[in-house]
């Protein structure tokens, strides 16, 4: 597996990340280890974790399920200066018992008005327990989870630089962000001397989304300009593949009414043209594809539940696009019929 830098701070990390969001849950003990182990053995080092996974998986649980699994991995290989380890902070919900339906499920809308959010104390207590379940005296990231509009930025990004200061955190991050706060933050830092962020965690694919859609966690094209125009700061993309969507289009995954539109249908179509060149399926295609962008880089984080899933995903750094293909992807976007308006 190739070696990229993180944005402009000299430190290499892998070409792709690995999520271990359900690493814990979903995913059980064995299978995470071979995932982990085989993810390392093939040259990865960027790992994704965060203080709230998963609470929605079990009644009354306050995540940290998979900070702990991570936590017993790495003491058990000793491998903790193999791994470019990132955790995020600030979206694990308040508890309440009514954040779980009678029938065990997560109550997503409560959640989202109770996220714990960025201020002082609770980003303090929120590293300070992540250290812990992951028996590290440091992360190499961590990232502000969900962007809280409630806390001023100054008090967010002051405590921040102390975690830096003090050798709890090496690189800030920021996830489920809209382009002007990023602007916003990287002006304060600059004022006040505090560490910039280096690495921006969104959802992005290859295709686009829909116009007028306004989901805060899609990189849209005016975050992808953003990123272009400063280059410190790297785009990992979460749910790459879009929960399998390339894989299976029939299934109409819930996902796709933010993508839904003709402009999706010329790029799925594109897909499989280039899956069927390169043998390879639609979702390593694109894994491929995001891995060979240049600007904004990308660093795409998978995100497997399965063996199976993760062994297809890993083989997507095997894939290499030629430049034809590369171009035709980019190129691919519903074109209207040509004529005059009203003939078809």
């Amino acid at each position: 597996m190739q070696m990229i830098e993180l944005g402009r701070t000299g430190t290499r990390i892998s070409q792709m990340a690995l999520g271990a969001m359900q690493m814990g849950n979903a995913t059980d003990e064995a299978d995470s280890t071979y995932m982990l182990d085989r993810f390392l053995d093939a040259g990865g080092s960027f790992i994704d974790t965060a203080d709230a996974y998963e609470w929605w998986a079990q009644r009354d649980s306050r995540g940290g399920h998979s900070e702990e699994l991570l936590g017993r991995w790495m003491r058990n290989r000793g491998n903790r200066d193999r791994v470019f380890l990132a955790t995020k902070g600030s979206a694990l919900p308040e508890y309440s018992p009514h954040l779980w339906a009678a029938d065990g499920t997560a109550n997503w809308d409560l959640a989202r008005r109770t996220f714990a959010g960025a201020g002082a104390k609770t980003l303090t207590d929120a590293l300070t327990g992540s250290l812990r379940r992951l028996g590290t005296d440091h992360v190499d990231l961590y990232y502000i989870h969900v962007d809280d509009p409630r806390t001023p930025l100054e008090e967010t990004l002051e405590t921040l630089a102390g975690f830096v200061r003090d050798g709890k955190v090496r690189y800030l991050g920021w996830s489920n962000v809209r382009t002007w706060r990023l602007e916003r933050i990287r002006q304060l830092c600059l004022r006040h001397g505090w560490p910039l962020p280096v690495a921006v965690q969104q959802e992005h694919s290859y295709l686009r989304a829909r116009a007028g859609d306004t989901n805060v966690a899609v990189a849209g094209v005016e975050m992808l300009d953003y990123l272009r125009a400063n280059g410190d700061q790297t785009l990992v993309a979460y749910s790459p593949i879009l929960k399998g969507i390339y894989d299976a289009p029939a299934k109409n995954h819930h996902i796709m009414h933010t993508y839904a539109g003709p402009d999706t249908d010329a790029r799925l179509a594109a897909v499989a043209r280039v899956a069927a060149e390169t043998g390879a399926t639609p979702g390593q295609v694109v894994l491929a594809w995001l891995m060979q962008q240049s600007a904004p880089r990308v660093v795409p984080l998978i995100g497997p539940r399965t063996r199976q899933q993760f062994d297809l995903a890993l083989s997507a750094v095997d894939v290499k696009l030629g430049a034809e293909q590369l171009t035709f992807l980019g190129d691919a976007s519903h074109k209207p019929k040509e004529g005059k308006p009203g003939v078809s």
